[in-house]
């Protein structure tokens, strides 16, 4: 009699966990990156970063450097960063792309001008400066000592595509800054 009720309890248990219409969670989904990035958006300020990468960009180490694997396209992966970016009030983008870029010929990297043409495209409205790729991954490692960094790495197999993306404050301009560095050496020299 014992077995036959341990028999029917295993029975109830397994027809109820199928009955959940839910299916088995195997890992990630695939926009969980989305969700990621709105979240550390919302508590990211100045001097946090944001970086889409492409597939061979390194995992740095950093304390403050998460990586998070996308398995996405990268200029999607852009242009979710740049909606979220005009979403936040707090925040404004100063965009950094590789110094590389431009000279990638096409002949070694297969589509490099396509990319090239879609990413000024997408970035065209905030002017994005050209700086060194080593120097750019030596800034983050700084970063990441102090503040957090958000990696959000790609599929792209292109060289020199990663997309750096510095927060300043979105209500503080640098000129506003530098005007309240000013008044403030006025006012010691007094």
């Amino acid at each position: 009699m014992r077995r036959y009720g341990l028999v029917a309890l295993v029975g109830v248990v397994c027809l109820s966990a199928a009955g959940t219409g839910q299916a088995p969670r195997r890992g990630p989904r695939a926009d969980d990156w989305r969700d990621r990035l709105a979240d550390r958006l919302s508590g990211f300020g100045h001097r946090n970063w944001v970086v889409v990468a492409d597939a061979a960009y390194p995992a740095q180490v950093a304390p403050g450097i998460e990586t998070v694997v996308t398995r996405a396209d990268q200029l999607d992966v852009v242009r979710a960063l740049l909606d979220e970016l005009g979403k936040a009030k707090h925040v404004r983008p100063v965009v950094y792309t590789d110094a590389e870029l431009p000279f990638v010929p096409e002949k070694d990297a297969p589509g490099i001008g396509d990319y090239r043409r879609d990413l000024k495209g997408l970035l065209a409205d905030l002017k994005p400066q050209a700086v060194p790729h080593e120097q750019l991954i030596d800034r983050l490692g700084k970063a990441g000592e102090r503040f957090r960094v958000l990696v959000l790495k790609t599929d792209l197999a292109l060289p020199y595509t990663t997309v750096f993306v510095e927060l300043q404050a979105g209500y503080w301009s640098a000129e506003a800054e530098a005007r309240l560095r000013d008044a403030i050496r006025q006012a010691e020299k007094k």
